[in-house]
């Protein structure tokens, strides 16, 4: 009998940039172990749903926005067993973001204020990734 390799749950997340080249981060309210720790907004990719629209729903639901995926922050991050976080660079189409669910706070951060919040571990290296692909464009 051989070992099947279940695929991982993707994740996918928003490096969210305004005109002033602001990075967008997101206060997680929910679940307890997680609350008061920063990330990129996104969530989870439901069967059969492409990453893109997936990203577009999630954005909508948690921050009221619509937004327009970009281009994928090259690389994935494994965030627990089972789970990998893909980034895509976004543009905001239409709204102001609010945190409407899972979140209590949002903030846009410079680039210089990029390690002044206390990102969740797993969102470091994605953060670093999402800075640096935007500093190359």
């Amino acid at each position: 009998m051989t070992d099947q390799i279940e695929p991982a749950v993707v994740v996918v997340a928003a490096a969210l940039y305004d005109a002033d080249g602001r990075l967008l981060a997101a206060r997680r309210s929910a679940p307890a172990e997680l609350a008061g720790r920063w990330e990129l907004p996104g969530g989870k990719v439901e069967p059969g749903e492409a990453q893109e629209h997936a990203l577009v729903r999630e954005l909508r639901e948690e921050l009221g926005v619509e937004a327009v995926p970009v281009s994928r922050v090259p690389g994935e991050w494994v965030l627990k067993p089972g789970y990998v976080l893909r980034v895509w660079r976004c543009a905001l189409d239409s709204g102001t973001p609010a945190p409407l669910e899972d979140h209590d706070e949002l903030r846009w951060l410079a680039p210089a204020d990029l390690w002044t919040v206390n990102w969740l571990d797993q969102d470091v290296p994605a953060v670093a990734a999402a800075a640096h692909d935007f500093a190359r464009r």
